[in-house]
């Protein structure tokens, strides 16, 4: 699909669900991954991921078109347009948008790195876990504010 074939059909889907025109640009973006679509604030043009109808189909990206387009609507109507805002999630559901878009196959989450360094507190003993090393001399306990020492790998380093 083109450009100007999705511009067409963004601003279909504004005049049927929304009843007011988009009057900006939409527009490909092939590097959109891990989300589906952006609207900008400043220019008002709107982003769609090409991912997203190639694994998906029309319908799901319909969905997105609709979720830029709550964004698009509330910001110029001056009405709250984040995420977070009751506007956004009220007429989110009443034009039927997706709230997020599907994961793209091939894009599994990488493992998280285990545990490699552990702090313990001096006077309570409390533990704390952290996978990257950190000065303990620059942190107290969260419990009973005493000096922490740092462990790695079974051997103490202390500061």
């Amino acid at each position: 699909m083109t450009d100007d074939k999705l511009q067409a059909w963004v601003e279909r889907v504004s005049m049927q669900y929304f009843k007011l025109p988009f009057r900006h640009l939409a527009t490909f973006n092939r590097r959109l991954r891990s989300t589906g679509g952006r609207y900008f604030t400043k220019s008002h043009n709107i982003e769609i991921s090409p991912h997203q109808l190639e694994n998906y189909g029309e319908e799901e990206t319909e969905k997105i078109i609709k979720h830029e387009l709550c964004h698009y609507h509330l910001h110029l109507l001056k009405r709250g347009y984040k995420h977070r805002d009751a506007d956004f999630k009220q007429l989110l559901a009443h034009v039927g948008g997706s709230r997020f878009c599907k994961s793209l196959p091939g894009r599994e989450l990488r493992k998280a790195a285990p545990y490699r360094y552990k702090l313990v507190c001096r006077n309570c003993g409390m533990e704390y876990l952290r996978k990257r090393k950190i000065d303990p001399n620059r942190y107290a306990c969260g419990t009973c504010r005493g000096k922490l020492l740092l462990f790695m790998l079974d051997s103490a380093i202390e500061s």
